[in-house]
């Protein structure tokens, strides 16, 4: 056939059309089921955000997870519903806007047994065998009687042909992430039945077997039926592992599915940040055995965001399918830009899980990488296109961190001609110093698609080592001023749990993270004082410890880094530095510093006990670097004088937060420059109707 790749041939094979049961995918690009925050409560936000995938080339776009019954709600988190026929209509909206580009899509039908609590329809949860409930709610799941297992049956057959009716093309029998009642019955450490449910693997599996064969014998005709397993647990023998039970379990259903999408277990492992799984297509050596024991279609993830690594998985015959959710939410535009031979204009997934974080805070999903994530509908934004310029001013954007590379990179697309200034010799601001940190490399990424696309636009000039001052800023001239000064962190000590400076911090050497990113090496025993509660803390504490150093890291909270919790990394963190042999310190704030002796006190009850220490390392809160802004926004006569007719502070200058925050801000500016308030497209957010 021709290459349908304008440049290199040889990805032809990622556009070749691939039969699934009874539908065809017109290529080997497959979005997987993932989880975004939307769901039953934001129909159109998700139907949006999935049609803006199938537009960017994805063959096939599924759903996240879609509860089938009311006894398997897993209320607050916001994911899909089809309970009844009355949920058909917002998922037509999907299918609707997959279908509207030439893709098929998917519905990931899950029950979820004891994992789900049930906190609003107060249905008691069901499990194999009788247990607590997979959370810390005073809740036990009953065990599964034959009848519960001839309904359970039932629904998922009604919610397969609801999903048929709805217009799904695929169509999920799910037993993934330890999170499923499938799942639950096929692990032994759940399933302590002695029925025909119970006991050999064989039985184990039966209710899968018949789960997956009712399902195609009620829509096999007219849609493909997958079938999503996590092969490996990652417990050893305490759990499914890919050398052993998987492989009996992939040998008993071998040919009974359309489509085999296996990943690994728990989410926080499947979804692993780039910190703990920096290698592209790291789930390989759990899941290639897979295709090897069925001739159906496999794919499976690995955050693939390289064509050459998803030729390789196809050609040595490690995946039929590359699946993407994460690369995906990054770029949705990912398959028609190897298409089109741009692949250098490809955003990169950075492995952060803040999109992951959407779904545990139930609100709309974010990206780092990609600032149009979530607000497709709301906003009406597109990541790949942007009105163009209101006028034929120039725009002088002052920092090129995060948040000042996005802004100058939309505001030259919209048209506009952009001068960008950096104080600093190096682009990329604190993408680039903290990509400099243990496990962030891919952090590097935020800065190095902006700069690779300004560096090209005729219509940008970029002056490094270029620091401005106010009048210098009056000089230029410039109609339109953005300042993404960046922030800095605190030196005193004030943060979440301090709103006033910790005394005596002038009696010991005391550091900040931009110390350390800038190259100060304290030494000796440096205690930690971790009142921000995200990566950062970690982060250094094993940077300082792997340079030979004593640490001890203090935090208010409960547990280390806590906030990462919900980008799945927290356990991982904790485990991580207490294998480095750091000495961690919770529930704990620092109250008071003399010289070497560092007094802490417990945030529950006040007593105090003290520590020793050479230094101390404050990651507390940061300031905001916006002299600059203020210096230019107390005179607007001279502002006037200028010609300046905006005057913005954007990115962490304006708000510190995360890498997210600083890109959103920043592309949010550059959207709204000579248009509409910030805040207007707020007032457009979908609210539920009032039934009489």
């Amino acid at each position: 056939m021709p290459s349908l790749n304008t440049l290199n041939a040889r990805y032809d094979i990622l556009f070749e059309p691939i039969k699934i049961g009874p539908v065809t995918m017109k290529n080997r690009f497959y979005q997987v089921p993932h989880c975004n925050g939307l769901g039953y409560a934001r129909p159109q936000s998700l139907a949006a955000m999935r049609g803006i995938k199938a537009e960017g080339g994805w063959g096939a776009v599924c759903t996240e997870e879609v509860e089938i019954h009311p006894s398997s709600e897993i209320s607050p988190y916001i994911e899909g519903r089809l309970w009844d026929k009355s949920d058909i209509p917002a998922h037509q909206l999907m299918t609707s806007a997959v279908h509207e580009h030439g893709a098929i899509a998917g519905i990931e039908l899950v029950h979820n047994g004891f994992h789900a609590p049930n906190r609003t329809s107060r249905l008691a949860p069901m499990a194999p065998s009788p247990m607590p409930v997979d959370a810390y709610d005073p809740v036990h799941a009953r065990a599964m009687d034959l009848t519960d297992i001839k309904n359970f049956r039932k629904w998922y057959r009604q919610a397969a042909l609801n999903a048929r009716e709805a217009g799904y093309d695929i169509i999920y029998v799910y037993a993934g992430h330890c999170m499923t009642t499938l799942m639950h019955f096929m692990l032994e450490r759940f399933n302590h039945r002695n029925d025909h449910y119970g006991g050999s693997l064989k039985n184990r599996v039966r209710l899968t077997r018949e789960v997956i064969s009712e399902v195609k014998e009620a829509v096999g005709d007219d849609c493909a039926i997958a079938f999503r397993f996590a092969v490996d647990e990652l417990m050893g023998k305490h759990g499914m592992t890919s050398e052993g039970e998987a492989q009996e379990v992939v040998g008993l259903l071998a040919e009974l599915p359309d489509l085999w999408d296996v990943n690994i277990s728990g989410w926080s492992h499947d979804s692993s940040t780039a910190r703990f799984e920096p290698i592209e297509g790291y789930q390989e050596k759990y899941t290639s055995f897979v295709k090897s024991l069925t001739t159906k279609p496999v794919v499976g993830v690995g955050r693939f965001t390289s064509p050459d690594a998803m030729v390789s998985q196809i050609k040595r015959g490690v995946l039929d399918l590359i699946g993407a959710a994460r690369p995906s939410i990054a770029d949705p535009f990912l398959p028609n830009k190897i298409a089109q031979g741009r692949i250098d204009e490809i955003r990169e997934c950075i492995g952060c899980n803040i999109c992951v974080s959407g779904d545990n805070l139930s609100v709309p999903i974010r990206c780092t990488q990609n600032p149009t994530m979530g607000e497709e509908w709301r906003r009406k934004w597109h990541p790949e296109k942007i009105a163009p310029r209101a006028s034929d001013s120039s725009v002088l954007v002052v920092g090129a961190g995060p948040s000042g590379l996005e802004a100058a990179l939309q505001l030259a697309n919209r048209g506009y001609q952009v001068t960008l200034a950096e104080a600093e010799k190096d682009l990329g601001g604190r993408a680039t110093k903290e990509s400099q940190l243990p496990g962030l490399s891919s952090y590097a990424r935020v800065r190095d698609y902006r700069v690779n696309l300004l560096s090209q636009m005729a219509n940008v000039e970029i002056y490094k080592d270029s620091s401005l001052d106010r009048d210098a800023i009056l000089d230029f001239g410039f109609p339109h001023v953005l300042l993404a000064t960046g922030s800095h962190w605190r030196r005193d000590g004030t943060g979440r749990y301090h709103q006033y400076p910790i005394p005596g911090l002038d009696t010991m050497p005391s550091f900040t993270p931009d110390d350390i990113m800038n190259g100060e090496n304290p030494t000796g025993h440096i205690v930690i004082f971790d009142d921000d509660h995200y990566y950062m803390g970690g982060v250094l504490a094993e940077k300082l410890i792997n340079a030979g150093n004593k640490v001890t890291l203090v935090t208010p909270a409960a547990k280390v880094s806590a906030w990462s919790e919900y980008t799945l990394e927290q356990e991982k963190i904790q485990a991580k530095l207490i294998n480095l042999g750091v000495e961690l310190i919770t529930n704990q704030a620092i109250s008071h510093v003399t010289e070497n002796k560092i007094e802490l006190s417990c945030t529950y009850t006040g007593k105090t006990k003290s520590i020793q220490g050479d230094s101390l390392l404050l990651v507390t809160a940061r300031h905001t670097n916006d002299t600059l802004f203020h210096q230019l926004e107390s005179d607007p006569d001279r502002l006037n004088q200028a010609g300046i007719k905006t005057l913005e502070v954007i990115g962490d200058a304006y708000s510190p937060g995360s890498l997210a925050s600083a890109v959103y801000y920043g592309h949010l500016a550059a959207r709204c420059l000579e248009g509409e308030s910030w805040d207007a497209a707020l007032f457009e957010g979908e609210r539920p109707g009032l039934i009489s």
